[in-house]
């Protein structure tokens, strides 16, 4: 990895929606491929299909097999050969197919060693549903792909870090699903990821409640008195620096969320709402807990603006910049962790200790 710029797989998302804009857009700048090595796993057919309609001056090198990428390319594997026809802002079954047909190839090679991690482009979460994608969106299918029991959703932009408790479910099973065990759980995936990922020291953790005013003591519900006061107390007991809970309106409103590593949110709007309010256009969703590395844009599909020339790239390039830095900072982290002293095997100093 010192030697090779990081590789860099990308998977194309839903055709029919902004993922190749925002693609070929960053990577119209050859300043970001001096940084990494892009494969995007799709066609070339498709590919030209978005260049063509948007007017977008970039090249590209097509490849079979991310084996034969080149550096200072923006490198396109062939998943499919066939043209299929790109319907801008259509939500389809085939859009969803050759999503999925761009993230299972992409998965695969990840898997495999043959990139370093993957950016992903936005998908359709209902038209990308089939046999083999029964899953609420990339964090869980590749949380299961990862053979993880758990990951953690963190959204990233600069110094503001959030992540969730609970990911893609309904609002109304929130509370039934907030445990204890849990909350802790993703509190140390958050603290592990902020010191190995993002390379700080000692992190600081906050914690927000569920209810209103964190429950004014019980008044507007127990959560925070029976669930998720005892789980900051058991981190703080085995030595993380955790705080809370915090009533999340004040927290954000305060900028009380500037003086944190990392904020832990009890579910999905608790956490995006404020994210998106102070970051939208330069955050990344990274899915942290993860033996492999995979980030994407803070946006979705955007069927309404694709073909259109609008799609704003800055989420998706900060999305490749992130991706990199974090495969470089989990290096130093291996490194700095390594033992320096290489054990030996002890030898029998004579027959009877043999």
């Amino acid at each position: 990895m010192k030697k090779n710029k990081i590789r860099l797989g990308i998977s194309l998302g839903d055709i029919n929606g902004v993922g190749a804009e925002v693609i070929l857009r960053t990577f119209s700048d050859n300043r970001v491929l001096e940084l990494v090595t892009p494969i995007i796993y799709g066609s070339t057919k498709t590919i030209s299909q978005h260049k063509k309609a948007l007017e977008i001056d970039v090249q590209y090198n097509r490849i079979q097999s991310a084996d034969e990428a080149l550096n200072k390319k923006l490198n396109i594997v062939a998943v499919w050969k066939e043209e299929v026809k790109v319907v801008f802002g259509e939500k389809s079954s085939t859009g969803g197919s050759y999503a999925l047909k761009s993230l299972e190839a992409a998965t695969q090679d990840l898997a495999a060693g043959k990139i370093d991690g993957l950016v992903t482009a936005p998908i359709d979460k209902k038209t990308i549903q089939s046999e083999s994608f029964d899953f609420p969106g990339h964090t869980e299918y590749l949380t299961k792909m990862s053979n993880a029991s758990s990951s953690l959703m963190f959204m990233v932009s600069g110094s503001l870090r959030v992540g969730v408790v609970t990911g893609h479910i309904p609002l109304q099973d929130v509370a039934k699903n907030l445990k204890k065990e849990e909350i802790v759980q993703k509190a140390i995936m958050m603290h592990d990821s902020l010191q190995k990922d993002f390379g700080i020291r000692k992190p600081k953790i906050a914690i927000l409640g569920l209810n209103p005013h964190a429950g004014e003591k019980g008044m507007l519900g127990m959560e925070e008195e029976e669930v998720i006061s005892p789980a900051i107390s058991q981190l703080t007991g085995d030595g993380y620096l955790a705080f809370g809970p915090y009533a999340a309106d004040g927290f954000f409103g305060s900028s009380n969320y500037k003086n944190f590593d990392g904020i832990l949110a009890m579910y999905h709007d608790q956490g995006l709402i404020p994210f998106k309010a102070l970051s939208f256009g330069s955050g990344v969703n990274y899915t942290a807990g993860l033996p492999i590395v995979r980030t994407s844009p803070d946006h979705g599909t955007a069927f309404d603006i694709a073909g259109k020339g609008l799609a704003d790239p800055s989420s998706f390039r900060a999305a490749i910049y992130l991706a990199k830095d974090i495969i470089s900072n989990r290096q130093l982290w291996k490194e700095i962790t390594a033992s320096p002293l290489k054990l030996q095997e002890k030898k029998p100093r004579n027959k009877k200790e043999e």
